[in-house]
């Protein structure tokens, strides 16, 4: 894993160790404040509660089987063969208690997959998806808040609102990326409100699901509510914006790029150094704007007409531009884009299979720095191949297929091109991996020149931006032709 042996920080892999080491050995008024025994700015505790609590439940397990992997202060850089296995049986289970269920079980719920070898095939191409794979199990991160916001969908889709309320706000508990998902979950169920009409079930309904979000919210932040400070300092580390919007992302020096994110921020700074040129106040409120700006058709659409397939279409469209152009984006953030694509893998295989590969693409850098070159060559190759034998892709290229048809008879006559758009489609897509599948080999064998040492890693963040601004597009394209509602018994 990245950073292994190398002290100070010693990596993500010891950010986890160590949130147990604090959350097992300090009360919790300590667990976010910067004191003697809990030096934050080494691997400071700067997610949700639920985290915390689940740090202290794995350093509870940790403490039974070897008091030294907690140790206060003595622990730090630990990295033993028997902890490493322990810590990735964590993820392990973690995948096995909460993720995959909800993935099979979605799977299972779609009408257009209810038979069951085709809701197999559709649960193996999401778990074999190789960005959380890659991220989970070779970068090293838990997997709960993306698996308790597909709980959250799986309830809405059975109309289970308020559970399906309370399994969002534990995924947003858990971390606070979970916001790049917020804004459908909210326009969905406020547009279900509406149509149930607010002077009757509706209201009862919206009453309900505050009701269930405030409590929601009460329970996990319990231990912190008596003290207003220790809410406030949890927010701070929560929402670090003083760090400015190149926190996670810097193309400020000519010679050295930390870290390559294909959002716009950092695209754009390839050619103007924004971070020189718009102060970080400007910064946060440009970010704000546009933002706001690029998600708003999506939620508006949802609202007025709510429907589960919007809903879907929404989730992948308003992450995605949180992805593009929020405050302090980091590459890892993409898969808060790819778990929802995985959601319509069934509806539009053929794209949706092409994002999730651009979007393991665009890792590509940080999977580099942590080793992680031979699986990535592996899973993803694998992952093409499964989507290609289960959902035969290149022959669901039409206008119908991509659920273009509306929008194509809307320019009727006035785009020519459209006879020959499932070709044009394919030709594109096979482009696309030729010169993923190229950058890919020049980054791990051909040394950059030395006056750009960062040429291949800006490349593909720059690429990978371009195919996202694309699939940007045709989301918000297919979200707004859209004309149908369908039913809300029943995945669509």
């Amino acid at each position: 894993f990245l950073g292994a042996g190398k002290p100070p920080m010693y990596g993500d892999y010891e950010a986890q160790r160590h949130w147990q080491e604090i959350t097992y050995n300090l009360p919790i008024r300590q667990w976010y404040f910067n004191t003697s025994d809990n030096n934050l700015l080494y691997w400071g505790l700067d997610y949700p509660p639920l985290t915390a609590y689940h740090s202290f439940v794995c350093a509870y397990i940790a403490k039974l089987i070897n008091p030294d992997w907690v140790a206060l202060h003595t622990s730090r850089g630990y990295e033993s063969q028997p902890h490493k296995l322990f810590m990735r049986t964590t993820v392990f289970v973690a995948d096995l208690l909460v993720y995959i269920p909800a993935v099979i079980l979605y799977c299972f719920s779609l009408k257009e997959t209810s038979a069951k070898k085709k809701a197999s095939t559709c649960a193996l191409c999401i778990l074999l998806y190789p960005g959380l794979i890659l991220i989970d199990h070779g970068h090293f991160q838990y997997p709960l808040s993306l698996g308790l916001a597909l709980w959250a969908v799986l309830c809405l889709s059975r109309d289970w609102d308020l559970l399906g309320s309370v399994a969002f706000c534990l995924a947003l508990n858990y971390k606070q990326m979970e916001l790049y998902h917020s804004l459908p979950f909210f326009c969905y169920l406020l547009g279900k409100c509406f149509k149930k009409g607010l002077k009757g079930k509706g209201l009862v309904l919206l009453a309900k699901l505050a009701g269930t979000v405030l409590l929601s919210f009460a329970a996990c932040w319990l231990p912190f509510g008596t003290d207003v400070e220790q809410i406030m300092q949890v927010l701070r580390r929560l929402f670090p914006i003083d760090r400015g919007l190149f926190e996670a992302c810097m193309f400020s020096s000519p010679t050295h790029c930390p870290d390559k994110v294909a959002n716009i921020w950092c695209s754009l700074s390839v050619l103007i150094k924004i971070k020189n040129v718009i102060s970080p106040r400007t910064q946060l409120k440009l970010s704000f704007a546009v933002t706001f700006l690029s998600l708003l058709p999506a939620c508006i659409k949802l609202t007025v007409q709510p429907s589960l397939r919007g809903f879907k279409f929404a989730l992948v469209s308003c992450a995605l531009s949180f992805f593009l152009f929020s405050f302090q984006v980091h590459e890892k953030s993409i898969l808060l884009v790819s778990v929802p694509v995985c959601l319509i893998i069934n509806e539009i295989p053929f794209m949706a299979t092409w994002f999730l590969l651009v979007s393991t693409f665009s890792l590509l850098p940080l999977l580099l720095k942590d080793g992680l070159l031979l699986p990535y060559a592996v899973t993803t190759p694998a992952f093409l191949a499964v989507c290609l034998a289960s959902f035969s892709i290149l022959e669901k290229t039409s206008a119908e297929d991509l659920q273009l048809k509306a929008f194509s008879l809307s320019l009727k006559g006035y785009v020519s091109w459209f006879k020959s758009f499932p070709r044009i489609v394919r030709s594109l897509f096979l482009l696309s991996l030729s010169l993923m599948g190229a950058l890919s080999v020049l980054s791990a064998a051909v040394p950059p020149p030395q006056s750009l040492p960062d040429l291949f890693p800006v490349a593909v963040a720059v690429v990978s931006c371009l195919h996202f601004l694309l699939f940007l597009v045709y989301f918000n394209v297919v979200i707004l032709w859209d004309s149908k509602n369908r039913g809300q018994k029943k995945m669509s």
